[in-house]
């Protein structure tokens, strides 16, 4: 997808997004939860999807004490996600919310630098099935949904350090790589219409995943998420339709 600078002005007002519901990934991770929180100052009811509970709920609580329309929880563990698993997850939504206006893909999973001889079989399925594989299916399902919004918007993230690729990052390189297929893929069967597809390609950011890569790395040296957050939810806003069909770049490491 063509990269393209952030506007100058991309920032949300408040309830700007007020009525709209957004579907997050890996919402209890570092740029899920600061997405979450961004979307829920706009105004937005945003629906929690991960697999930890405990800390889907502690953002919950931040998105309570902060004003934001009530939020959902939706557990669901996307290693081991059947399409029937994510046909349910939609249901639900659209029995409890009504609607559906925006997919954010925030989760990911990295299991660290390691030489290609040294992947085990199952991480490479690990890596290729939840940064990519559940994304697809999450998309189709939820089609039905964001097709009947009168604007609605997916958005990918993705990972600046996989151009180029770099060695040891194989099974996530290959993985983000593919998911920026989809999105230039999808970005053209939806070119018109109410559906926008959007992905964006961060600034390095402080988050575990991160750490696992950069693990000599000075934390402080490195971008809170909120900063993408913010970005992400800007995507879901109508003033975002010029930048559909392309990556919205913050940025390169």
């Amino acid at each position: 997808m063509e990269a393209v600078p952030r506007p100058a002005g991309a920032q949300l007002r408040p309830d700007e997004l007020r009525g709209r519901v957004v579907l997050v990934t890996g919402a209890a991770g570092g740029l899920g939860r600061a997405s979450a929180l961004a979307l829920g100052a706009a105004g937005a009811t945003v629906i929690l999807l991960g697999r930890r509970v405990a800390r889907l709920e502690r953002v919950y609580d931040e998105l309570a004490a902060a004003g934001a329309p009530t939020p959902a929880i939706y557990p669901l563990d996307l290693e081991g996600a059947s399409p029937a698993d994510y046909e349910q997850a939609v249901d639900t939504i659209g029995r409890e919310c009504g609607r559906l206006d925006g997919v954010l893909h925030a989760a990911a999973h990295f299991g660290g630098l390691v030489p290609f001889a040294q992947v085990e079989p199952l991480e490479w399925v690990r890596s290729l099935h939840v940064n990519l594989g559940a994304a697809a299916l999450l998309t189709r399902a939820c089609l039905p949904l964001l097709l009947a919004a009168p604007d609605a918007a997916v958005v990918f993230v993705l990972d600046p350090v996989t151009h180029p690729a770099r060695a040891y990052w194989g099974p996530y390189a290959a993985a983000k790589r593919g998911l920026e297929g989809l999105a230039e893929s999808l970005a053209q069967e939806f070119e018109a219409g109410p559906l926008r597809i959007h992905a964006l390609a961060p600034d390095p950011m402080r988050t575990p995943l991160r750490a696992r890569a950069w693990f000599a790395e000075d934390p402080a040296s490195v971008a809170p998420p909120e900063v993408a957050g913010g970005a992400c939810a800007w995507l879901f806003a109508p003033a975002a339709a010029p930048l559909r069909n392309r990556a919205l770049a913050l940025g390169r490491d």
